[in-house]
This record gives C-alpha cells, sequence and structure tokens, in this order.
C-alpha cells in the first residue's frame, strides 16, 4: 500500500508529491492532462495584486515556503527553475505614480513597493513617467519544471500517463483502491478537469481562459518583468512571453484569432520595435469567484482529498497549499476556513 494517489500533474498535483516526498511518504501521480493549464501558465510570482494595491493574504510565508520548496526540487534534479526577476510596473500618467506612492506607505505593501521610481530607458519601450518597482517577484519557468519533474517521477515508476477511470476507484473509511492500487490516500488535482470529478464536480470551481503569445523583438533589451497592460517576460535570445487574456464563457484550451488580435493591439500600444509571434498558447486557469484555493476532505469519504482552485498564482500558491492539505491529512492541522472546500458546504 502507498501513501498517495495523486491524481494531476500540473503544478498543484507535482507540489502535493514533493511535499508527500520531503516527508518520506510514498506516492504514485496519474497524469491524464485533463485540460491542465499549468504547462502554459505564465509563470510568474508577486506578492501585490497590482491591478488594485492589495497585498496577498500571508504573502511573506508564501514566497518563503514557495523559495524553499523551488529550491529543493532545484537540488534535487540539478537545474534551475526559479529566477528572481523584479517586476517593473510602467505608469501612464503622474496619477498613476501618486497612486503607488499612497499604496507603498501601507504596512502591508511597504516591503513589496519601492519608493524610488526607476527612470531606465529601456529600447522598444517609451516611459515618460516611469516605473515603479516590485520588490520578492520573479517566475518559475514551469514547462521546464513540469518536464523534468515528470521525467523525474517516470524514471522511478511514479508517473502513469493514462486518464484516469473514476468508475474504477474504491472508497471505504480507511483507504482507496484503484485497479490493483492500494493507497492511503487519492488527492484529486486536476484543475479545471475537476467538473468530471464525481467526488467534487458540484465545487463551484470556475474557468478563466488564459491566452499567452511567444514574440521575438530583437529590438527590445528588456531585462525585468513588464507589467502594464499585458506582462512581457524576458525568456532570452530575444523572445519574449506576452500575456494574458481572459475569457469566463470559452473553456476551451484552443487558442483563439480573437484573443491572439487583443494580445497584438495591447503590444502596439506600448512597444515601439517591430515584434513577430513565434507561438500561441492557451489554457483554462481553476478559479473559484472568491479568488480563493479549493482543498480540504471530502465530507463522506475520509480518504478522499482536493487540491484545487489555485487560479493565476499557481507558482506562488501550490508549495503552500499542499503543505496546507499535508498537514491537515498527516497531523489533523485546520484548514483555514477561507481555503477549506466546506466553505460552499451548504449543509452548515
Amino acid at each position: 500500500m502507498i501513501d498517495y494517489l495523486i491524481v494531476g500533474a500540473g503544478l498543484a498535483g507535482i507540489s502535493f508529491a514533493e511535499t508527500a516526498s520531503q516527508h518520506q511518504k510514498s506516492f504514485l501521480v496519474f497524469d491524464g492532462n485533463l485540460q491542465s493549464s499549468s504547462s502554459v501558465a505564465g509563470g510568474l510570482y508577486n506578492p501585490v495584486i497590482l491591478k488594485r494595491y492589495t497585498a496577498l493574504a500571508n504573502a511573506p510565508e508564501q514566497l518563503q515556503t514557495m523559495k524553499e520548496f523551488y529550491h529543493g526540487v532545484e537540488l534535487k534534479l540539478q537545474q534551475q527553475f526559479n529566477f528572481d526577476l523584479p517586476v517593473l510596473r510602467k505608469f501612464a500618467s503622474p496619477e498613476e505614480q501618486n497612486n503607488w506612492f499612497i499604496a507603498a506607505d501601507k504596512p502591508a505593501l511597504a516591503p513589496f513597493l519601492a519608493t524610488d521610481l526607476v527612470s531606465k530607458k529601456y529600447n522598444g519601450l517609451d516611459s515618460p513617467f516611469d516605473y515603479g518597482k516590485v520588490n520578492a517577484s520573479g517566475y518559475v519557468n514551469v514547462a521546464l519544471f513540469l518536464k523534468n519533474y515528470r521525467s523525474d517521477m517516470s524514471s522511478n515508476n511514479l508517473l502513469v500517463t493514462e486518464v484516469f477511470d473514476y468508475n474504477q476507484l474504491e472508497v471505504d473509511s480507511i483507504s482507496i483502491k484503484y485497479k490493483d492500487i492500494q493507497s492511503r490516500h487519492i488527492i484529486f488535482a486536476e484543475g479545471f478537469g475537476m467538473h468530471q470529478n464525481p467526488y467534487f464536480k458540484d465545487l463551484p470551481l470556475d474557468g478563466a481562459k488564459g491566452e499567452l503569445l511567444i514574440i521575438k523583438a530583437p529590438g527590445l533589451n528588456l531585462d525585468v518583468i513588464l507589467n502594464t497592460n499585458v506582462f512581457i517576460l524576458p525568456l532570452g535570445n530575444d523572445l519574449f512571453k506576452v500575456g494574458a487574456t481572459y475569457n469566463w464563457t470559452d473553456k476551451t484550451d484552443i487558442p483563439t484569432q480573437e484573443a491572439k488580435a487583443e494580445l497584438i493591439g495591447r503590444l502596439r500600444e506600448i512597444l515601439t520595435c517591430d515584434f513577430e509571434i513565434i507561438d500561441h498558447y492557451a489554457g483554462v486557469r481553476p478559479t473559484v469567484k472568491d479568488r480563493k484555493a479549493l482543498i480540504g476532505t471530502h465530507d463522506d469519504f475520509p480518504s478522499v482529498h482536493i487540491l484545487n482552485g489555485l487560479g493565476t498564482r499557481g507558482v506562488m500558491l501550490g508549495p503552500s497549499m499542499a503543505k496546507t492539505l499535508f498537514d491537515h491529512i498527516e497531523y489533523g492541522t485546520a484548514i483555514p476556513r477561507e481555503l477549506d472546500m466546506k466553505r460552499f458546504d451548504k449543509r452548515r
């Protein structure tokens, strides 16, 4: 018998798998790739919601957990995935500058918003009102992280690449059985694919489709993450990741010409150099209307658990949410009310 059967090999599932591994727990991961948005994620992390100038709840703790998590995986796989890189907020007016300084004076935001404006001129960008700098930001190369971690699991016979068949899952009060696999617990970390799960399909997991571009722009010498009407992330070799769109009605992971045109239009508003479209990606983010994760244990089956709803901040939330769920299962630690899936239980 193993400790954990994990369904889903995106950021949520792998975050839990690595957390279990670090605590010497055995696991097996099923990767059916049911509309997982992780492989096309932007990968940015930023402790501040710049649109509203609010700090993420428990941002310092989440950042610490995240950095320790990825550092441990980097040592394990001998590959760098996490890159510290400042986010620069491009100001469009003196009023936006003033709003930045007001926000930077708030105790929760002061550690993250620098009060010295950045006046550096970047080729390919027009910035008459300078930039605000966000500290403790960066990005995770999600595609590389997932590829290498999945490869490591595969080489150790810890990864099953097939669609999970719910009809073959047998659950009792102390364990689960799937085909010939017996496990103490099962973790469903399926992203938007949760809507096919008979145990959790009634939870209010929404989906926000996001689309990204990879562009080539030799005239852009950007060495930071730019935040404006799009984000622009330098990848090296004159390549940049650009995103992202939000579509709340289309639940497919098929790239659209409409979103492509929208991103190109936004780019042309801010870039003064030419660029070429190299690639175009789409995925459905697993989001919840209250913008909180969905974690917890099924009311009727104590061996059945969920880790989902990481939304647009999976690289930052994944490690801390996985740790919260793991501690709840192994040590009985209470899940914070705002994260517990039971906040949507109509029977309560």
